[in-house]
């Protein structure tokens, strides 16, 4: 058995929370998780839309990281 240990250079997470402090708490928990690998935020990108079943308002980011 072979392990290849290749280095990642980008990586893209999305998140979504119907509260928008729970999605700074997340995008602010990746973070943390992804500078053992090595990466820091490239980009941030923040969508709100209205949740017409819930009757709330759904947040979302999406969160590219990077190496470097």
């Amino acid at each position: 058995m072979d392990i290849i240990l290749d280095m990642m250079k980008d990586k893209v997470e999305c998140l979504q929370a119907y509260d928008f402090r729970e999605v700074e708490r997340a995008i602010e928990e990746r973070m943390e998780i992804n500078k053992a690998l090595a990466l820091r935020v490239k980009n941030v990108q923040h969508q709100v839309t209205f949740d017409p079943v819930r009757n709330k308002m759904l947040y979302s980011a999406v969160v590219h990281f990077t190496a470097g």
